[in-house]
């Protein structure tokens, strides 16, 4: 049974590939194109962004269930603070995110056949290793957010690879939240990790749960208050985190 389960995991494991870069190359001009023309029709990229997040769920059977909607504001740019546990956290983020935003995203993106041509139009590139590139793109992402676009930043820094449910915040998108006095809308993904574990191509289907939290002000807060912005949305993370799993197991 085991040498069963293994070859239909690698024929599934095929398929999601064949999926992901099939319809990445079907998708590709609304996917790159509308970049290029500045923000006027970058709606139209993540458009495309949200239609092929669909039809990727829909031929791989990995669902996404979505709860908290009713805490996006329309017309309210936010800063997305997430968890990251896998690449299928994607998809789901970009479903549930009304309309356009900008995430940030390291350098090392641009070397995936297809999705590196996508994600230099539709993210923030960082290289983490030059404090230079870091602080271009907190700026980039603060002129962003001030036009009136939201951004996301995965507040771990990188893929949660360790058994904690959440690893410490880095500073950046509390520093944002402050500089700009911009509100933040935590989110949290349950049940990426163990469909596609990171640094892996093992996956498979299953269902997935993305929740948003009420918005966490920041009006007037001060640099001196970023130790406590960033606990607090680490607490409400970590508190969506473990009732979700509660809930599951009862």
């Amino acid at each position: 049974m085991k040498i069963i389960r293994s070859i239909l995991l690698g024929l599934y494991a095929f398929w999601v590939f064949l999926v992901f870069t099939s319809s990445m190359l079907f998708f590709l001009p609304g996917l790159v194109l509308p970049f290029l023309f500045g923000r006027k029709v970058s709606w139209i990229g993540y458009s495309f962004l949200w239609i092929w997040s669909w039809v990727f769920s829909m031929l791989t059977f990995i669902r996404y269930d979505f709860y908290g909607q009713e805490n996006f504001r329309k017309g309210q740019a936010y800063i997305y603070v997430s968890n990251h546990t896998s690449f299928l956290d994607l998809p789901g983020i970009r479903m549930i995110i009304p309309g356009e935003f900008r995430p940030l995203a390291k350098k090392e993106l641009l070397k995936i056949p297809v999705f590196g041509w996508i994600a230099r139009g539709a993210t923030v590139i960082v290289d983490r290793s030059s404090g230079e590139s870091r602080k271009r793109s907190m700026d980039k992402l603060k002129r962003i957010l001030l036009d009136g676009v939201s951004i996301l930043l995965f507040a771990e820094g990188t893929q949660n690879r360790t058994k904690e449910l959440l690893q410490p915040f880095k500073e950046g998108a509390f520093r944002i939240a402050i500089d700009t006095q911009q509100p933040i809308l935590p989110m949290v993904v349950v049940g990426a990790g163990p469909l596609m574990p990171p640094g892996t191509i093992r996956m498979k289907p299953g269902r997935i749960r993305i929740y948003v939290a009420p918005e966490i002000k920041t009006e007037g807060l001060t640099s001196s208050d970023l130790s406590a912005l960033r606990q607090q949305t680490f607490d409400v993370m970590k508190a969506m985190i473990e009732k979700s799993l509660a809930e599951r197991k009862s």
